[in-house]
């Protein structure tokens, strides 16, 4: 693409909007995926005993393991909503400004 398909692509509306809710929402789910980690840090730093509670009683199994699986697999889904929201309304709005910029 030429420089003026660039400049036209910086100077429509659509650009500043996506760029905008794009990061919106990767900084929401970061802070989401922040601020669960420093939780479960902070509780492995000062309240290591709660995470050393068995599952079941008389149990060697302790509830951390769970919790851990359960943060990874919430990372994950955090993930997929992401590609799922890019491959859609981010790819949509991308696909438009492209469009305008070429025509």
């Amino acid at each position: 693409m030429s420089t003026a398909v660039y400049e036209r692509i910086r100077n429509n509306p659509k650009f500043d909007e996506l760029v905008a809710k794009r990061s919106r929402f990767a900084w929401t789910l970061t802070a989401v995926v922040l601020g669960i980690y420093f939780i479960f840090i902070m509780v492995v730093a000062f309240n290591p005993k709660l995470l050393a509670t068995p599952i079941w009683e008389g149990g060697t199994a302790s509830i951390a393991w769970p919790i851990g699986a359960g943060m990874i697999l919430l990372f994950w889904l955090l993930t997929g909503l992401y590609i799922r929201r890019a491959n859609s309304e981010f790819d949509d709005i991308n696909a438009e400004i492209i469009k305008g910029a070429i025509e």
